[in-house]
């Protein structure tokens, strides 16, 4: 991916009402796979900040970055609801955000998704696992 390919800005949580962490990058994707395997920030690791639970795309870094800096001063209560609202139950999103597979075995952005530039995924490509990812601390995931 070239550089500010996906400008966004993201919270990522330990748990379900956890510690929050957010956070801007110009590749969500990259950014989220770092967090989620103990690298994004001191923070992130410390607390166990692994699971997506919210972002924003952006097409400009400096709105991005001021957007940022706004949600950091929301109270803790206005963060939840601004979750809550499209993600009541703080699901993990890096199965959205991540590159998938397309049939003919290319890979899609979620960029070329929003912008509606893929219509033809295949359902017979795609691996679904119900194994849990080692390196996440387990909790109890239930609201």
């Amino acid at each position: 991916m070239a550089r500010f390919d996906t400008i966004a800005v993201y919270i990522m949580a330990s748990k379900y009402r956890g510690v929050i962490y957010i956070g801007v990058t110009s590749d969500l994707v990259d950014r989220v796979a770092r967090h989620r395997a103990g690298e994004g920030s001191e923070f992130t690791e410390e607390y166990w900040c692994r699971r997506l639970v919210w972002y924003e795309v952006h097409s400009d870094m400096r709105i991005a970055i001021q957007r940022e800096k706004s949600l950091k001063r929301y109270l803790r209560q206005w963060k939840i609801e601004l979750i809550e609202k499209d993600n009541p139950n703080w699901a993990d999103l890096w199965e959205a955000i991540r590159p998938g597979p397309l049939a003919g075995g290319t890979r899609v952005t979620p960029e070329q998704l929003l912008r509606g530039e893929v219509t033809d995924l295949d359902p017979a490509n795609m691996v679904v696992t119900g194994k849990k990812d080692p390196r996440v601390k387990p909790e109890d995931d239930s609201p």
